[in-house]
């Protein structure tokens, strides 16, 4: 498995970004930063169009998370957690605890835990799932999972094009690696701080 993903993260085009982000909205450990950003870094030397990047990534993520959306809205709570703790679960890092933690922030945030569970590492990928559970409607998950979904990989692409402007091919993994920690918790502040407001206001009303 790890051969074909090298292959693909070195051979980036359309398809592999659209099926790469597929599985990334799945349950495989496939992480966008390094599927979106190189995609966009190949797009500022002309190879691709980064509108097009992130139009894939995005359908990509879509179709991923509607996988789980669906495994949660058939499946159930028993099924879902007897994967996560099997086997199969663990080769994809997965474990009862962050499926619950997901969970979670889907009933503290709402159906709009949607659109901002996308843009934080370690639910971004299984927020679908909750979602799933909970019956949500699907076009309106899928509407808010197209929101939250483009927002990050935007962000993705845009730090792609930056890098281009000063790191060479042979960098950017480790560029990415870097600057995608500040991103990392540049978002979750951003989150963290919309939620309060949310819920500042909402007391307000009442």
């Amino acid at each position: 498995m790890t051969e074909y993903l090298n292959y693909a993260l070195d051979n980036l085009n359309y398809g592999w970004v659209y099926f790469l982000m597929l599985l990334e909205s799945t349950v495989i450990p496939v992480p966008s930063e390094f599927v979106v950003t190189p995609a966009a870094f190949n797009a500022a030397e002309g190879a691709l169009n980064i509108w097009l990047v992130i139009l894939f990534a995005t359908i990509g993520a879509d179709c991923g998370a509607t996988i789980n959306y669906v495994a949660g809205y058939y499946l159930g709570r028993p099924i879902i957690y007897a994967f996560v703790n099997s086997k199969w679960g663990k080769m994809c890092l997965l474990n009862q605890e962050k499926v619950e933690k997901a969970e979670k922030y889907f009933d503290d945030n709402g159906a709009v835990a949607t659109i901002t569970g996308r843009l934080i590492p370690g639910i971004r990928h299984l927020i679908s799932i909750p979602a799933g559970l909970a019956k949500m409607n699907y076009w309106r998950f899928l509407l808010y999972t197209t929101l939250g979904a483009g927002v990050w990989n935007c962000i993705l692409a845009g730090l792609g094009w930056w890098l281009h402007t000063f790191v060479t091919k042979d960098e950017l993994n480790v560029k990415i690696e870097e600057y995608s920690e500040y991103i990392k918790w540049g978002i979750i502040l951003i989150v963290m701080v919309a939620i309060a407001i949310v819920l500042f206001k909402k007391m307000r009303k009442k």
